[in-house]
């Protein structure tokens, strides 16, 4: 398959020549990836006003901009790629949207000398505890949630972040190592010893263990 996603040489060339049926291809490959990601990290105060399908159509309309740059000088993967601009353009709508309401950015883990926005802890809980739905598990989940929320604030903003990498946006140790400017062997570490705390947290609460 000439010029597809799976023919990187073929797709940069295609890039590099302002092939607009390239950028989208790329972009369609790994819509159902960047959705998560902007699930996670979509501000809920702005749920109702703002879907991950609007994000996704504003960036891929940077995609479709900047591919013949990046074709030029392709430094990250393509999904890397494509991640650090989607999560760009979710940092400006947060910014457009809430203004001063908008958590400082200099809490942020940084990414490429830039900040994408933190998936919230009740984000998280919710992907965590999204199997507790029945009416009779109700009472246990609200419970729970409070908890997951509380484990999940008093991890290191850099395990969060390993964490929310790896296990919920499922990058690989490799891409989590890139994301983060960090070698692959500390991206792993960290991410074992997220798990570990994590579990050591949430393994007394009742319910957790089913």
């Amino acid at each position: 398959m000439s010029g597809s996603v799976h023919d990187p040489s073929g797709l940069l060339r295609r890039l590099a020549a302002g092939d607009g049926g390239a950028a989208a291809e790329l972009f369609a490959a790994h819509r159902d990836r960047l959705r998560l990601m902007v699930r996670l990290r979509l501000d809920r105060r702005l749920q109702g006003r703002l879907d991950p399908s609007d994000v996704l159509q504003e960036a891929y309309l940077d995609v479709a901009r900047r591919a013949p740059e990046y074709a030029a000088n392709p430094t990250l993967p393509p999904y890397l790629w494509l991640r650090f601009l989607t999560g760009q353009r979710l940092l400006q709508l947060h910014r457009q949207h809430l203004g001063a309401q908008m958590r400082d950015a200099g809490q942020e883990v940084s990414l490429f000398q830039g900040a994408l926005p933190q998936a919230s802890s009740v984000s998280l809980a919710n992907q965590l505890l999204g199997r507790l739905t029945s009416p009779t598990q109700a009472a246990v989940r609200a419970e729970l949630q409070l908890r997951v929320q509380e484990a999940l604030n008093g991890m290191e903003p850099l395990d969060r972040e390993v964490l929310v990498l790896r296990h919920f946006e499922m990058l690989s140790n490799e891409e989590t190592a890139a994301v983060l400017g960090v070698r692959k062997s500390a991206a792993s570490n960290r991410y074992v010893r997220a798990l570990r705390r994590l579990k050591e947290a949430l393994g007394p609460l009742p319910g957790w263990g089913d």
